[in-house]
């Protein structure tokens, strides 16, 4: 049994010394104080008393930090998952109530399973199947949509709760006149100082410095009888253990939303983490235990009441910078949070809302991706069309549904790419043994009497006719003069029985034309399953060739090309 592989923390605790020692622990520290009022912040997101946020920063980050094979992969609540969190819990109770929090807790548990699942039968290709611009325009959506539903809190209106961002920017406007100005200037500044601070030096930990700019503000002004919000009590005290409500009604209605959140934020976690393996390179990601380490810190957190965490972009990226070299940096950062949880919870009594509402909307407004808009205007206008889609129907409809979109989008396209392959008729460079296509270079030979055709994917039912169909046009193309045809399979690594048949019928087709039908580069695989659906005899072993040339010379051996031969009706179509 490979413990390496199920144990991560045996491979980097072998070697570990006193110099990682102090990488960790200052990158630890640097990551704990930043997720204190990120955890808070993120928390109010999810529709959740700030306490939570903390309570999803201390097991879950030890858990994986033992389990996770990336050493600089800063787990913990995040926006996104904090927002998918309020949007399928608040469907079926009231935020901040005993009842919602029950179900957030056991949402983390249901997320967690399904990631452990998925990671136990080595699942984790499938979010490969959601395409980068789909992720993209998701993303940018829901950061547009977290940060706009900051506006209650920066305004001090109490704006009614929504997901959808028309209904949220039409009563801010609406309501504008009802600003409170205290709020909205605590906010602002907020925000320019988070800013300021990361441009002078990206140690500094901008959004602690915020949080104590905004309770000394509250408290030398005496804002709260001015109507400015604050967290209020912070209960003092690590999670207590206790299991979550199993009901059977609630598994049903959050399985969805369960599924949406595994899925979305395993996608987040594996793309900062291998971002972040690519600068160093001493040790390898594994998709499949990152979803079992992910899932258990998941599960085991939901028994301590966290709600559902994952890899966030910021804090790894301070992880990494502040020099984190193993998973000790997350255990320190979890045990600066427990600390805070038994001491320090009653200095944050005078926190004021906006505070926490300006560190959510510069954390969100980051992953708004603009560069890839006008990359895929320039490289790609089908993929800007799919980000574009799924962008504005995140807006328009909403998460759950967004994320639906895109999964519905990343399928269609997989299929329609299947099924239309690209294809290519080829002529010979000359003075060469080299065939390339037709249509993409100049002063190619090309025969007259003879059809070179490459199909650039695997054959299956799903696109068997449409091989058939660029063979029939290719042919037609040709007209009378064609004798023969060489069907080039070196791009074919698999072929199903529905498209055998096909190739049967082309053959079969192709004698009473009177063509002859010629294969080159068919690989083992192919030529096995030739030989099972006795292809291999009725084709004849001398038509199969390694490369398109001894094809060529062979057909010219045999002079297939004689003028004189009579033809008629070339297409290769069935008269079935």
């Amino acid at each position: 049994m490979n413990w390496k592989g199920m144990l991560p923390v045996l491979d980097w605790g072998k070697g570990y010394n006193s110099s990682f020692f102090k990488s960790d622990l200052a990158a630890g520290l640097t990551v704990g104080v930043m997720l204190i009022p990120q955890g808070m912040a993120y928390a109010m997101i999810a529709g959740l008393p700030p306490i939570y946020g903390l309570y999803a920063s201390t097991i879950p980050l030890i858990i994986y930090a033992l389990l996770g094979t990336s050493r600089q992969l800063a787990v913990g609540p995040v926006a996104m998952v904090s927002l998918l969190t309020a949007t399928g819990v608040g469907a079926l109770a009231e935020g901040g109530t005993e009842a919602f929090i029950g179900l957030a807790i056991l949402l983390a548990f249901m997320v967690g399973a399904i990631q452990f699942l998925m990671g136990a039968f080595r699942l984790g290709f499938l979010v490969n199947f959601l395409s980068h611009p789909v992720i993209s325009g998701f993303t940018s959506a829901a950061a547009l949509i977290i940060g706009i539903s900051q506006l209650k809190h920066l305004l001090g209106i109490p704006l009614g709760r929504s997901h959808h961002f028309h209904e949220i920017v039409g009563e801010a406007i609406s309501r504008i006149g009802e600003t409170n100005s205290y709020a909205l200037g605590i906010g602002v500044v907020g925000i320019l100082v988070i800013l300021l601070a990361k441009r002078i030096h990206k140690a500094i930990p901008a959004q602690l410095v915020a949080v104590i700019f905004g309770i000394l503000t509250v408290v030398g002004f005496n804002l709260v009888p001015e109507g400015v919000k604050i967290v209020g009590e912070v209960p003092k005290g690590l999670p207590i253990f206790s299991v979550p409500d199993f009901s059977l009604d609630s598994l049903g209605s959050l399985t969805g939303v369960a599924l949406a959140i595994a899925l979305v934020s395993f996608m987040e976690s594996i793309a900062v983490a291998k971002a972040i393996q690519a600068k160093h390179k001493d040790y390898k990601l594994s998709a499949n235990q990152e979803l079992v380490s992910l899932g258990l810190a998941n599960v085991v957190g939901s028994f301590f009441q966290s709600y559902a965490v994952t890899g966030g972009f910021s804090r790894t990226a301070v992880n990494d910078q502040a020099g984190a070299k193993t998973g000790m940096a997350s255990i320190i950062s979890a045990l600066l949070v427990g600390l805070t949880l038994l001491f320090l919870t009653p200095l944050f009594y005078y926190l004021p809302n906006a505070i926490l509402a300006s560190v959510i909307m510069v954390a969100v407004f980051g992953l708004i991706d603009w560069r890839e808009v006008l990359h895929l205007w320039k490289v790609n206008r089908r993929d800007l069309a799919m980000l574009l889609v799924t962008f504005f129907a995140t807006l328009g409809l909403g998460i759950e549904q967004g994320v639906l979109v895109g999964v519905i989008l990343s399928l269609v396209m997989i299929i329609f790419q299947t099924a239309y392959p690209h294809h290519a008729a080829l002529g010979r460079v000359k003075g060469t043994d080299l065939y390339r296509n037709l249509e993409r270079f100049d002063d190619l030979e090309d025969r007259p009497e003879l059809l070179v055709m490459r199909f650039d994917a695997s054959l299956f039912f799903g696109n068997s006719d449409q091989f058939r169909s660029a063979l029939n046009e290719y042919a037609d193309q040709k007209g009378e003069d064609l004798k023969a045809v060489i069907l080039n399979f070196e791009p074919i690594n698999n072929i199903d029985s529905s498209a055998l048949h096909v190739i049967e019928d082309i053959l079969q087709n192709a004698k009473k034309h009177d063509i002859n039908l010629f294969f080159s580069g068919m690989k083992g695989p192919i030529r096995d399953a030739f030989t099972k659906a006795h292809l291999l005899e009725k084709i004849g072993k001398d038509r199969i060739f390694m490369k398109i040339q001894d094809a060529v010379d062979f057909i010219d051996g045999k002079k297939f090309n004689d003028p004189t031969s009579e033809r008629k009706g070339l297409s290769l179509q069935s008269n079935a």
